[in-house]
């Protein structure tokens, strides 16, 4: 990519303004943790390692503010602010858990005073952040090797780096095959209702060379049932324990149509996306987001006043949809429940 999805610098944490791409290339300057919470809520950065990174620099930030505080108000206004940071956007797991390894840190620097610890939290931020370029990579030479010459690939929503700190998830599977000269051809659903396909994965395609096609949401059934897919690749917010995915609104729809027409579905995601701590999907809780995100595009009223709007931004794709999960530290199968497990 041409441009940075985010970069730390002089104490400020510069996000790629995802609102306004693929038009402006405009970069959210967030100063305070509030200024991250916000950008995380609104989509300035999204993405769930994107969001789990920006959340680490906030945690960091908000250590900055509280640093002239005795350490035990230091430690309760860090709470405070983290807790703020956890609420943002509640069903990416990357969120938490960036935000939990930062208060681990915290927890094991209990003896040092407040000038050490934050110095601290900068150093695992950035820790946070290279680790995530470098497990994107990983993610890509496993799953660049399922990918067949030749092969036609479709994709939902946007899972590339702009979804991460580099590089991509299910996007950067796509990515690493383009450049193995693999001669692959996309397919890329504008993912009604924000457009992240349109507005986000075109533009990635587009930038890189990668030859492409948008479609709307609804023509990837019939490309499906035509035999035109060979692989569908998607990235992940939550994957519970025994392999069911929450991902972006539409995911599970084509997870069914895949099934039926025996195409091969995968999910792409670090195992920090994994929630080891619950059983199934039943278990993920489904952000419902602002009714004007369907009823307006681009601040243009498309829908009459008065409608009821239901705005949910994922569902959950079962396991038994899946045909491998692909992570870092290679690609999960079936029966996940016991190829999760072995994760620990």
């Amino acid at each position: 990519m041409k441009h940075e999805t985010m970069a730390f610098k002089a104490g400020v944490l510069h996000l790629l303004d995802q609102r306004k791409l693929p038009e402006i290339v405009e970069y959210f300057q967030a100063r305070t943790y509030k200024d991250v919470a916000f950008a995380i809520g609104e989509m300035v950065v999204r993405g769930a390692p994107a969001i789990g990174a920006a959340a680490a620099y906030g945690v960091y930030l908000a250590a900055v503010e509280f640093n002239d505080l005795p350490k035990q108000e230091f430690q309760s206004k860090l709470q405070e602010a983290n807790r703020l940071l956890a609420a943002s956007r509640p069903t990416a797991v990357n969120l938490n858990w960036a935000i939990q390894r930062m208060e681990r840190l915290v927890a094991a620097q209990k003896t040092e005073n407040v000038d050490t610890v934050v110095a601290a939290l900068l150093k695992e931020a950035e820790r946070i952040a290279r680790e995530d370029v470098e497990t994107n990579k990983a993610m890509a030479r496993h799953g660049e090797a399922l990918v067949p010459h030749g092969a036609t690939i479709l994709t939902h929503c946007n899972t590339g780096a702009l979804a991460t700190v580099g590089w991509g998830t299910a996007l950067g599977v796509i990515r690493q095959a383009h450049y193995a000269g693999k001669r692959i051809r996309v397919y890329a659903d504008e993912t009604r209702p924000r457009l992240q396909g349109a507005n986000l994965t075109a533009f990635e395609l587009v930038e890189e060379g990668i030859p492409a096609t948008l479609i709307a949401d609804s023509v990837a059934a019939i490309l499906l049932r035509d035999g035109k897919i060979d692989l569908v690749l998607v990235g992940a917010d939550r994957i519970a324990a025994n392999g069911d995915t929450a991902n972006k609104i539409g995911t599970y729809m084509l997870s069914e149509i895949a099934a039926r027409f025996a195409v091969p579905f995968y999910i792409v995601a670090p195992v920090s996306t994994i929630d080891f701590a619950i059983p199934d999907g039943s278990y993920i809780e489904i952000e419902e987001r602002s009714p004007q995100e369907l009823t307006h595009i681009r601040g243009v009223r498309v829908a009459p006043e008065g409608i009821k709007v239901y705005n949910p931004a994922f569902d959950v794709t079962p396991h038994a949809n899946i045909t491998g999960i692909i992570t870092e530290r290679g690609v999960l199968r079936p029966p996940f429940d016991r190829s999760i497990a072995a994760l620990l």
